[in-house]
């Protein structure tokens, strides 16, 4: 009843003022022991950009901005330069950089190419059709932004079930009516029902595989989706250390590659299998419109180019060990960083081939091979941009002031000595709740930090050292953060497809509650044997 009675603004300037209470709450409570008063601060800033950021009160980047006028105006940082220096890191122009090559690819349609090859190579029955757009997705998602690939992926879906099923029947579907649709169910044969609300299975599983590979495909690789960059900055800024490109690759990928297959299963086989008989018209319309697309032209050709030599160089400056045979201990500074004297005559440096500077210098590459415009390229997602600075921001303030560990002794102190499975199974389920009801960037932006301060907590308890137990756990939760599928708000890609009015909240819900029970036990026992067996020969 309230909700009906406030508008818009109206609500939205509640929530930021029960958001600002509570902060000024926080802030004038008696300092608990053990934490300080800048730390009290810390946490009361973080309070208020949780809620902000849970509510949706601002947008996302809004919110943001101000976290460094918080953390200034109530003294943790003596100064506004120190409370900006997360927007200056460096995984926020890799970001920018990958941000702008995602455009020069879609400008000259070479991801809708290479959807529409794989439609026609693997579409042989419905529910190999809809593998192909979930592979499609997934591979596209790890190089340009889950977002960006949704919403690419989206009409291209959509455009297919134009061509299996009967247009006008699709059609209706995005035009049903509310009541007619809370009493359906689709049609236990996927095909069309007599009523002007029903749905399709394969309508629904298709459309739900691209949200779902989206997000899974994301966590391939640091640029896939923002958690993983969200991480990367806050363990440089903690921590101050650097995972590299194919570092997370090779963490990131097998998740991928276990992951995928299964809830690809789990959609077609189990909750809404697709019984359509025929999708020889999807695959002849994609044949149609790749040859109508034609030959890539010279501009294209050389943007194809321009990313296949950033991605191979975002792998080949990981893989500095396996040079090091062959080349000269000057040599390998230079190309590979290490403090050792480069070719430059000077002592110390970060590598040519590191990821941020590859990646960086693949914008100039873009315009000076006469294939993008300064305005095509700054045409960008800015907000997500300062969404990873308040985040950094944030956490760099909440580590200064020893409000992390503060918080993690606090909250996670009773598992201590629990089981390492449990220890995982806790964090992963705690950070797909968490990301069900907020956006996944803002869920990592205030769990990350907390799970860094964990590794003084359970370094015992997994045998490990403070810091590997830290690097581990961080990890752990931000791969978690990419598997919440059962409502719009969990991720961008599920607002897109929700968005697009072709499923329902009713169907995503059904699908994420499922599959978040099933990837929880999965991820648990996934995390569990690349922690064992993996991680330690890569990550420490």
């Amino acid at each position: 009843m309230i909700h009906r009675l406030l508008g818009g603004s109206n609500k939205r300037l509640v929530q930021f003022l029960l958001a600002g209470i509570g902060m000024v709450a926080i802030a004038a409570a008696p300092s608990p022991a053990g934490l300080s008063v800048t730390g009290q601060y810390a946490i009361a800033t973080m309070f208020f950009a949780g809620i902000l950021w849970v509510t949706g009160a601002l947008p996302l980047a809004v919110t943001a901005l101000t976290i460094p006028v918080l953390l200034t105006g109530t003294g943790v940082y003596d100064s506004m330069d120190a409370a900006l220096v997360g927007f200056a890191d460096h995984i926020i122009f890799l970001f920018l950089a990958g941000f702008m090559l995602a455009n020069a690819i879609q400008k000259y349609d070479i991801d809708r190419r290479i959807a529409l090859y794989s439609i026609a190579k693997m579409g042989s029955s419905p529910r190999r059709l809809i593998l192909a757009i979930m592979v499609v997705t997934a591979v596209l998602s790890m190089w340009v932004s889950n977002t960006a690939t949704a919403a690419m992926m989206t009409p291209i879906a959509v455009g297919v079930l134009t061509q299996v099923l009967d247009r006008d029947d699709l059609a209706s579907s995005e035009a049903k009516t509310q009541d007619a649709s809370a009493s359906e169910e689709p049609a236990a044969d996927g095909g069309i029902a007599e009523s002007p609300a029903a749905f399709t299975n394969l309508q629904i599983s298709m459309l739900l595989g691209t949200a779902y590979a989206a997000s899974v495909g994301g966590v391939g690789t640091i640029i896939g989706t923002p958690p993983n960059a969200i991480l990367v900055g806050q363990l440089n800024a903690i921590l101050d250390y650097e995972i590299g490109f194919a570092d997370w690759f090779l963490v990131g990928f097998p998740i991928v590659v276990v992951t995928l297959p299964l809830v690809w299963f789990i959609l077609t086989y189990v909750l809404y299998p697709p019984e359509v008989p025929d999708v020889g018209a999807a695959r002849a319309s994609a044949r149609e419109q790749l040859a109508a697309e034609g030959e890539l032209d010279p501009r294209g050709k050389r943007v194809a180019a321009i990313f296949a030599a950033t991605a191979g160089l975002w792998m080949v400056g990981g893989l500095g060990e396996f040079f090091e045979p062959y080349l000269s201990s000057v040599w390998m500074t230079t190309i590979f960083g290490g403090e050792g004297m480069t070719v430059f005559g000077v002592e110390g440096h970060q590598g040519l081939l590191y990821y941020v500077m590859v990646g960086v210098a693949a914008v100039p590459a873009l315009v000076l091979a006469d294939t993008m415009e300064w305005e095509e390229l700054v045409d960008i997602d800015w907000g997500t941009l300062l969404l990873f600075g308040g985040g950094i921001s944030l956490a760099n303030a909440l580590a200064d002031t020893g409000a992390t560990e503060w918080i993690a002794n606090t909250a996670f102190s009773g598992l201590v000595g629990a089981p390492i499975v449990l220890v995982i199974g806790a964090v992963v389920l705690l950070v797909i709740f968490l990301t069900e009801m907020t956006s996944n960037a803002a869920t990592t932006s205030i769990i990350v930090p907390i799970l860094i301060s964990l590794g003084s907590v359970f370094s015992a308890t997994l045998g490990l050292t403070d810091f590997s137990t830290a690097l581990f756990l961080s990890v752990a939760g931000t791969i978690a953060a990419s598997f919440a599928f059962a409502l719009p708000v969990a991720t961008p890609p599920n607002a897109i497809v929700f968005g697009s009015g072709y499923v329902e909240q009713r169907h995503m819900l059904r699908a994420g509650l499922v599959l978040n029970a099933i990837m929880t036990v999965i991820l648990t026992g996934a995390i569990w044997f690349l922690f064992t067996f993996v991680w330690p020969h890569l990550l420490w």
